[in-house]
């Protein structure tokens, strides 16, 4: 069975054919970086400007790499929540209409499911298994029961990693987008030159929640207040020591449910899981076997939604084509099922 792909629930417009749930036959990623660039972050007007110029052109091309037509494919899966809701418009209702034109099935997808889901196009993964889901917008340590049902154990409280790591950047004029640039830095420099703070979550059930706005606020505004002494105040220091701290915050609460569940398997995913220093210290975790997607399918792709909607369209699954976008997901809470 071949699935086309859709998503657009950001600033990449996407698309891709995936056979039987986990072979890549194509994956077309157009990336709207350079026109953000400026802003330093996602300028939501512009993406879905975007998106609505290079839906046809992206779908086209995928078509095209697989050697595939609109009528050779089995069904249409695409982005529905959460994400910008103009940029989630443009996919899901270029999706909903080559759907309904072409008599296919349509299934709309959780984006943050996608993002799970992404290391299992690359292995088979039994479940269940405890998931890592950082991304620019999510931060989510939960139990994987299937690639539907998960129990989230915890989340963030303010701002989510990726949002930290460009807003560090942005206020030290390091570049965009803040995560990569901020790796990049942080190779050529020392990780001992802050001793920012750790987060205390007080409130009882936090143990496996993060918290990033401390952190951020550390960095920007109270950086002299933690820099240690013989070291100088180098993008590549503040990189590095930002950078450390940022990963150990997850690491404690990862670790935490880890002891907790008896999962020794985490699967990660989301664009923060591209991090060269979480892959690292993961790595690290002797009796843990750890999973990462491919650099290329950590960030937003097709595939990974193409992935989701087979399983969902061999269970027999259908989505309706009156079925709404959404720019959050209100399912994910701390211990409350995530599914659907």
């Amino acid at each position: 069975m071949k699935i086309l792909g859709i998503e657009s629930s950001c600033d990449e417009t996407a698309a891709a054919v995936v056979e039987d749930g986990h072979k890549i036959i194509s994956s077309v990623v157009a990336t709207q970086i350079p026109f953000h660039e400026a802003y330093k972050g996602v300028v939501p007007e512009i993406a879905s400007r975007k998106h609505t110029e290079w839906i046809l052109p992206v779908v086209k091309t995928a078509l095209q790499e697989a050697g595939e037509t609109l009528q050779s494919i089995d069904g249409i899966a695409v982005t529905n929540r959460p994400g910008l809701m103009g940029s989630l418009l443009v996919g899901l209702t270029f999706a909903k209409t080559l759907a309904w034109a072409c008599n296919k099935p349509f299934i709309a997808v959780n984006h943050m499911l996608g993002h799970l889901y992404a290391a299992h196009l690359e292995q088979d993964i039994p479940y269940p298994y405890l998931g890592l889901l950082v991304s620019g917008g999510h931060s989510l340590i939960c139990k994987v029961y299937d690639f539907d049902s998960i129990e989230v154990l915890g989340s963030t409280i303010d701002d989510a990693p990726g949002e930290a790591f460009d807003k560090v950047a942005k206020f030290y004029d390091f570049g965009y987008p803040g995560g990569v640039i901020i790796d990049r830095l942080a190779k050529n420099g020392d990780p001992k030159a802050a001793n920012f703070p750790m987060p205390i979550l007080h409130e009882s059930g936090r143990r496996y929640d993060v918290s990033y706005s401390g952190l951020k606020t550390a960095v920007i505004n109270q950086i002299d207040q933690f820099w240690n002494p013989g070291y100088e105040k180098t993008p590549e220091n503040i990189a590095a020591a930002f950078q450390s701290r940022a990963v150990k915050i997850l690491l404690r609460s990862l670790l935490r449910a880890v002891e907790d569940t008896g999962l020794h398997t985490i699967v990660a995913g989301g664009g923060v899981a591209a991090n060269s220093l979480l892959r690292e210290k993961l790595a690290e975790q002797k009796g843990l076997t750890c999973i990462f997607p491919p650099l290329k399918l950590c960030t937003d792709n097709a595939a990974m939604i193409a992935g989701v909607g087979y399983r969902y369209l061999v269970r027999g699954d259908r989505s309706p084509l009156d079925c709404p976008a959404s720019a959050r997901v209100e399912g994910f809470k701390r211990r409350k099922s995530a599914s659907t």
